[in-house]
């Protein structure tokens, strides 16, 4: 199994804290501050071998041999680019926004961005019409803007964690030439999954701020949309499952579920079915992660969640926009809630995380594998585990805040002046039992709470001022959490 010696000094967070919260502090208390942290990081530099990542005092001991899987069956090129230069590059005029589950031409398109900007939220589309989505991805490839990066949630994964030189990554996924280019040596391409063409994905991206038209952003953040036929079938699944006992991997992760929402009812329903027996052959002592995206039909997110894969995968990452999609389709708590209203009640999040394992996750009367639930947004993160199926989840959350804050700035290290802190000081743990209330210490950044045999681990995230990338920051996020988490045998 998956074995892993890691500890973490969690400098990198309450230096971030020192300097924003530190006007508020009068100097004694600073000196104080400053002196614990500094201890932490001694303590954790004597306690554990292995390199230190910067002044972060973090220190890390991976095992000799850990080979990580990761089965893309939405790999893709990523055309990102300013989303109001391209509408400007295709003439399309600024709209009023309106939701569209698919898009059907340029009208749809310019509405659908709209919509989401106003918010600051994350979204994901299919594009119907393949003639017209070429002509706007040449448009968008050939913009002078433009950047090519490797794509799909299960390959930017992989290619995170690619860059750990004690990893190896199978990627089986629809691999064009561009792809393969991209991709970093340590990532392997099964034949079978290389093919003649690309596929793209456009990420339409804008800052917090950014006006089109009446539309202002709340928060930065990107659009995505494709017209993607190989990865919405999920092509590439029967290559991965053939490959597992070659590659013997240490971890699965499983995504691009999302994508079959542009098949047909009928045409959805079965591949979801043959995937879910590929997935039931996966051995039982091999962790499986699903990383979930956007998505607009309910129906069949509740089977997902009923009745096909939820109980085959022992871990979930998820954003603030899928979690309330997830208990809308469901009738779960808070169902009734139509959109965040800025950011995410902890209370509310906490409800529907913990209904989520009570109700779907692994019990002593209950056949599933579900134990864990990785939750990010803009201002913090948390992670929701089973008593006793995982280990060093406190480092783990605390990771995926530091991965959250360096890449969407593109620093090697936190920039205390590049980053703000946007989460509540104060929150309550729930809304649906009696609460506790929890005030934020700038000393102890992880705060941890339980409920019934479930643990919550929270964090605060460093916002990044003006981001630099926002697509993968959530693969991003996942993956650190992974990388740092010791999953117990059973």
């Amino acid at each position: 199994m998956w074995q892993r010696s890691v500890c973490v000094g969690l400098l990198a967070l309450a230096l971030g804290y020192l300097c924003v919260l530190g006007p508020e502090l009068p100097p004694a208390a600073l000196r104080q501050l400053s002196a614990s942290l500094l201890g932490t990081a001694l303590r954790a530099g004597a306690l554990c071998s292995g390199a230190r990542l910067g002044e972060l005092g973090v220190c890390l001991v991976f095992p000799g041999r850990l080979f990580f899987l990761s089965p893309s069956v939405n790999a893709c090129v990523d055309v990102v680019l300013s989303g109001v230069k391209l509408l400007e590059a295709l003439g399309l005029e600024p709209s009023d926004g309106k939701n569209h589950a698919v898009l059907n031409s340029g009208q749809d398109l310019r509405e659908a961005f709209a919509h989401f900007m106003e918010r600051g939220a994350a979204a994901e589309r299919f594009f119907s019409d393949a003639e017209a989505f070429r002509d706007i991805a040449r448009a968008a490839s050939e913009h002078p803007a433009a950047q090519l990066y490797v794509g799909g949630n299960a390959a930017l994964i992989g290619q995170k964690l690619a860059t750990n030189p004690d990893l190896k990554i199978l990627l089986c996924g629809p691999v064009g030439p561009k792809l393969h280019e991209l991709l970093d040596d340590n990532v392997v391409v099964p034949p079978e999954s290389m093919q003649e063409r690309d596929e793209f994905h456009l990420i339409l991206e804008y800052q917090a701020g950014e006006q089109w038209g009446r539309v202002r952003a709340p928060a930065a953040n990107r659009f995505i949309f494709s017209h993607d036929l190989s990865n919405g079938a999920l092509n590439m699944l029967e290559v991965f499952v053939s490959s597992l006992d070659e590659f013997q991997p240490d971890l699965v992760v499983l995504s691009g579920l999302h994508m079959m929402e542009g098949q047909s009812k009928e045409m959805r329903q079965r591949r979801l079915m043959e995937a879910v027996a590929s997935i039931s052959d996966i051995p039982t002592d091999i962790p499986i992660h699903l990383e979930l995206a956007s998505m607009t039909d309910q129906d069949f997110m509740s089977n997902i969640m009923h009745q096909q894969v939820f109980p085959l995968v022992n871990s979930i990452g998820l954003n603030e926009q899928e979690l309330l999609f997830l208990t809308q389709s469901a009738s779960g708590p808070h169902a009734s809630l139509a959109s965040w209203s800025g950011i995410p009640d902890v209370g509310v999040v906490s409800d529907i995380l913990f209904w989520i394992l009570k109700e779907h996750g692994k019990t002593a009367e209950r056949a599933s594998d579900l134990t864990r639930i990785h939750f990010h947004t803009l201002a913090y993160h948390i992670l929701v585990t089973v008593d006793g199926h995982w280990g060093n989840q406190a480092a783990a959350v605390a990771a995926g805040a530091r991965a959250a804050g360096t890449q969407a700035c593109a620093t090697d290290t936190i920039d205390a002046s590049k980053v703000f802190l946007k989460a509540p000081l104060e929150f309550v743990t729930s809304h649906t039992e009696a609460p506790s209330k929890i005030s934020l210490n700038p000393d102890e950044p992880v705060v941890h709470w339980r409920r019934e045999g479930i643990s919550f681990h929270f964090t605060p995230v460093l916002v990044c001022k003006d981001p630099v990338r926002t697509v993968g920051l959530g693969d991003a996020i996942s993956a650190e959490g992974l990388l740092y988490s010791e999953v117990y045998p059973q």
